[in-house]
């Protein structure tokens, strides 16, 4: 084969295999070409870039109730472990366990025979000295006796009047009453055993009203105001119970640099019982002209934190703002903005300072 002839079959070689490389790939190459030729910033009249759709949010007064989520422990009005003051046999047991009774009520009699009979001598003792003192003091009057022995019966008199209200005294120790309105526990002493004053009796437990005991950071403490309110509930469900806060303690505990704090709540049904763990929600305070935006619509900065809003041309405007109370989805704008402003939710990482916008109001 002569050397001409091997050259042009070559080259129609390698065009028929560069057609079949090429032809299936065309739409590919062109179109990619065609692509980036149109690719590019939208552009409006005279070539002038269009303005960057946004959403904004306008600034009006809410109310903001500045709450915290904490947990507590129900705790009971009143409680006291009951005791005899003095030892003595029981002869009666005069209440129910698990009943409710009145402040006042005989719970328990001990035997009072020995403590009756020192009463009845004393008191027959009292009709002769008080009938010897009116004699004397008569023979007195008189001049008939000194003023020395007057004052011998006189005396006489005033000790049988105080051994008297002693003994009447330890009568009134042999019963034992519930010293406030309570529900009364489970006893443990019974008719027959002889108790002294360190048995306990029963427990009695008031619980209308229930009282909640929580702490909170010590960042708060300042903003702890008596008469605030508290919302509470329990694991068994059921709507929430309101609370009024009535006392706190003085200090901040060192271990764990929280505040003490004790609210209280009727418990009429006594749906709550001492020793109940509740969450609460603790309403710190009301702010009823709180200017709020989510929290995408802020960007932190070195210097602290900026919003972007629209002016009435249209624009965007930089504003360097101070943030308050924080919310799962919003936070306070406390300075650097006013009621009315539009403020930037979306784009605000491509505008900038004069950029124009076209804004859609969100609420």
């Amino acid at each position: 084969m002569k050397k001409s002839t091997k050259v042009i079959l070559s080259v129609v070689i390698a065009a028929v295999i560069a057609v079949i490389f090429i032809y299936p790939r065309k739409d590919s190459i062109f179109g990619k070409k065609q692509e980036n030729t149109n690719a590019g910033p939208a552009a409006g009249p005279g070539g002038a870039l269009a303005p960057l759709p946004v959403n904004v949010v306008e600034l009006r007064p809410e109310r903001l109730e500045n709450n915290l989520s904490i947990t507590g422990t129900i705790i009971p009005n009143e409680t006291v472990n009951l005791r005899p003051e003095i030892p003595g046999l029981v002869t009666r047991v005069a209440f129910r366990e698990g009943e409710f009774v009145k402040k006042g009520t005989p719970l328990v009699y001990l035997n009072d025979d020995e403590l009756k009979a020192q009463y009845d001598r004393l008191n027959y003792s009292k009709k002769l000295f008080e009938s010897q003192e009116n004699r004397q003091k008569q023979l007195l009057e008189k001049e008939a006796i000194s003023q020395e022995e007057y004052d011998i019966v006189l005396n006489q008199f005033n000790t049988n009047l105080a051994d008297l209200r002693l003994v009447e005294a330890q009568l009134n120790k042999t019963v034992i009453r519930a010293p406030f309105d309570g529900v009364v526990g489970l006893r443990q002493i019974s008719e027959g055993s002889v108790i002294g004053t360190a048995d306990v009796i029963a427990s009695i437990v008031n619980i209308d009203p229930i009282k909640i005991e929580f702490s909170i950071p010590e960042r708060y403490a300042n903003e702890v105001k008596i008469g605030s309110k508290i919302f509470f509930a329990n694991d068994a469900g059921g709507a929430d119970m309101e609370g009024t806060v009535y006392a706190y303690e003085p200090s901040i505990e060192t271990g764990t640099r929280t505040l003490r704090i004790r609210a209280t709540s009727p418990n009429k049904d006594r749906r709550f019982l001492p020793g109940m763990f509740v969450r609460i929600r603790y309403i710190l305070g009301v702010n009823e002209g709180a200017l709020m935006v989510p929290s995408e619509a802020i960007l932190p900065e070195l210097s602290g934190y900026k919003v972007y809003i629209v002016n009435n041309k249209g624009k965007v405007e930089e504003r360097q703002v101070t943030i308050g109370t924080r919310t799962d989805r919003y936070v306070q704008l406390v300075d650097g903005v006013t009621n009315g402003d539009l403020v930037l939710t979306t784009g605000i990482l491509q505008v900038r300072g004069g950029m124009p916008v076209n804004y859609t109001k969100i609420n």
